[in-house]
């Protein structure tokens, strides 16, 4: 996602390649911090975003966490040979239970 006219936050977990239970132990150390986690993707990444999501929220039932509000949308992109496509993107807010 693009950097450019968003401030950067902690609390704010960019998937990407690395292998998918990086990012739920990045999660859910920001979540022993942050009462809430943004998980952000796009593209072909949305499934592993999903996946790391339901990870958190299914097999650590015991632990209170759920998913929140979920937003997708999609990005305008310029290719490399100059044309723009649109690629989409999501957006999970996973979260302690009160």
């Amino acid at each position: 996602m693009s950097t450019e006219n968003r401030p950067e936050t902690k609390d704010t977990i960019f998937i990407g390649k690395k292998p998918l239970m990086a990012y739920v132990t990045s999660a859910l150390i920001q979540l022993a911090n942050n009462p809430r986690v943004l998980i952000k993707a796009r593209g072909l990444s949305i499934g592993r975003a999903v996946d790391v999501a339901q990870i958190i929220a299914r097999r650590t039932e015991g632990s209170g966490y759920s998913i929140g509000e979920i937003k997708i949308s999609s990005e305008q992109l310029q290719s490399n040979d100059g044309r723009s496509r649109n690629v989409s993107t999501i957006e999970i807010e996973v979260k302690k239970n009160a």
